[in-house]
């Protein structure tokens, strides 16, 4: 049994990986942070559409599980 739970706290590790380089980047970096350039505003509404949101819901879903998976490979 926890054999199996770490293989898919493996497999579930790759796939974060994945899915967060597939996101798109929010700001011009964190450069801009701290020289002032660009339009930085950590708490402007960005409403993602498309792919980006599908991205970004399996990303947070996947997290979600990585942690519970955690959890549960602590009790076993």
């Amino acid at each position: 049994m926890e054999d199996i739970l770490n293989v898919i706290l493996m497999v579930l590790s790759g796939i974060i990986i994945i899915l967060v380089l597939l996101q798109s980047g929010k700001s011009d970096g964190l450069s801009a942070a701290f020289t002032g350039s660009g339009d930085l505003n950590l708490f402007a509404v960005q409403k993602e559409r498309g792919p980006e949101k599908v991205i970004s819901r399996a990303t947070l879903i996947c997290g979600i599980l990585y942690f519970a998976l955690v959890i549960a490979l602590q009790i076993v």
